[in-house]
């Protein structure tokens, strides 16, 4: 089958996306529980040093997104990075990626969902976690079965609240470490604690890395809507452009000022009970400001739940599309959503969301396995932008990746790093031990899919 030939079997679908909405969809992904939430994980593995963790796997995102970016202008389709890995590493491969990736947006939307349960005790101390998961979870399905201008709006607003939040948040707190308002906090926090800016050496430092690319993850949401952009070839490549730049200013920026504000030792925690956001405000004594910014971080796990089901469905879609899932799976209502594959992946959210049931740790658990399901796609894309660039004339291509192909050999080499780390480190073992796994059985699925397959046409 040609390239084109993807396009055409994934087509149908309403582009109704403008590029403003792609932004802030983009970064509606990826400022989220990672940010909000999991920045108390990092800090608590490097303490300052947590900035270096960022930059480290700022690199790998900026890497991973512009090869990415690069597919997407020739390839708008709403398999995105799952077709591009079918069209140039194989069809299984095309299946593995896809499923890994329906499968990985299924556990984050649960971990922001968890996420959501534990803000909501921040006000109500005696309602259950599961209760507000669930409730979160259901409301986000709802919400995706509409038309995507609609899906598009809601999710703009929700951006709009959370970056405007930081904006102000980051204001606020560089005038009160610089002293423009009140008695200056200083640098003591950062450099002067016992330890200094590298308290656990660069062992913490690379072992935050982990964290951090995990509040990255979800640069990739960008080119998931190239199938409904008004414009893919320009909106794609300016909004992956606009969000490079403030995802570094946000999390480099918001970042300081919480270690500069308070003792790491305060902000960073293995188990996440509070954001260090709502506790960097409520120590401050600002009146009510930790309130508004723990209904701020509640609204950013809402936006990224949003998002996160708006591509997983559109995932099932192309697999259903590519005879990979069944097909009723790729069928379009009058407003032209894939509302059953909205539905089944509502499902599978709701029963991940339930595991806080089960255990207080359910944030920590879900987010290991999602993390090494984003290590198997974001390799599979550096991967793929390997081959594409095979196929095509780097002076043929609207929008080109600098530093190829040595930044995408330095990008996969990060990632093979970061994911024997997570292999031997017993905090992060956990992510392994439900990956490799996922991985032997999403493969051997695909060999039976392949053999019923073959039978059925072989018969027909």
């Amino acid at each position: 089958m040609d390239e084109q030939a993807y396009l055409d079997r994934e087509a149908g679908l309403e582009r109704g996306l403008t590029k403003a909405q792609i932004i802030m969809i983009g970064l509606g992904g990826a400022i989220g529980t990672g940010l909000f939430m999991g920045s108390g994980i990092a800090i608590g593995y490097a303490g300052p040093g947590v900035l270096l963790s960022y930059l480290i796997a700022a690199l790998v995102a900026v890497i991973m997104v512009f090869s990415l970016s690069e597919m997407a202008v020739v390839h708008p389709t709403a398999g995105s990075f799952g077709t591009y890995a079918e069209i140039y590493l194989g069809p299984m491969m095309g299946f593995i990626v896809r499923y890994t990736y329906w499968i990985q947006q299924v556990l984050l939307i649960g971990s922001e969902a968890v996420a959501v349960g534990i803000y909501m005790r921040w006000w109500l101390p005696d309602t259950p976690v599961w209760m507000w998961a669930l409730g979160s979870a259901a409301t986000v399905v709802w919400v995706n079965t509409r038309a995507v201008h609609n899906f598009g709006s809601v999710e703009y607003w929700l951006t709009v609240i959370k970056v405007s939040a930081i904006v102000a948040f980051i204001v606020v707190g560089l005038s009160r470490i610089f002293g423009i308002v009140g008695d200056p906090v200083g640098l003591h926090n950062v450099t002067g604690l016992p330890g200094g800016f590298l308290p656990n050496g660069f062992s913490g430092v690379w072992l935050a890395v982990l964290m951090a690319l995990f509040s990255f993850m979800g640069l990739e949401f960008v080119v998931g809507t190239a199938s409904e952009a008004k414009d893919p070839k320009t909106a794609i490549p300016a909004a992956l452009r606009t969000m490079a730049g403030r995802l570094f200013l946000f999390y480099i920026l918001a970042l300081f000022i919480i270690v500069a504000f308070l003792p790491w030792t305060q902000s960073g925690a293995k188990v996440v009970t509070e954001s260090p956001f709502v506790k960097m405000f409520a120590s401050a004594g600002i009146p009510y400001a930790a309130g508004v910014m723990n209904f701020v971080v509640a609204s950013a796990a809402l936006s990224a739940m949003n998002t996160s089901i708006y591509l997983g469905s559109r995932m099932l879609f192309s697999l259903a599309r590519g005879g990979y899932a069944p097909r009723t799976l790729g069928e379009l209502n009058a407003q032209h959503v894939p509302m059953r594959a909205t539905i089944v992946t509502g499902v599978g959210i709701l029963a991940a969301a339930s595991v806080s049931i089960l255990t207080p740790l359910a944030y920590n658990y879900l987010f290991g396995i999602v993390l090494f399901g984003g290590l198997l796609v974001w390799s599979a894309i550096l991967v793929s932008h390997l081959r594409f660039r095979a196929r095509h004339k780097a002076a043929d291509l609207p929008v080109r990746m600098p530093f190829f192909p040595y930044a995408q050999l330095l990008g996969l080499a990060l990632l093979a790093a970061i994911t024997i780390t997570m292999a031997i480190d017993a905090d992060w073992q956990v992510a392994v031990f439900a990956g490799v796994p996922w991985l032997v059985l999403i493969t051997t699925a695909y060999f039976v899919w392949r053999r019923v397959a073959r039978g059925s046409a072989a018969q027909a």
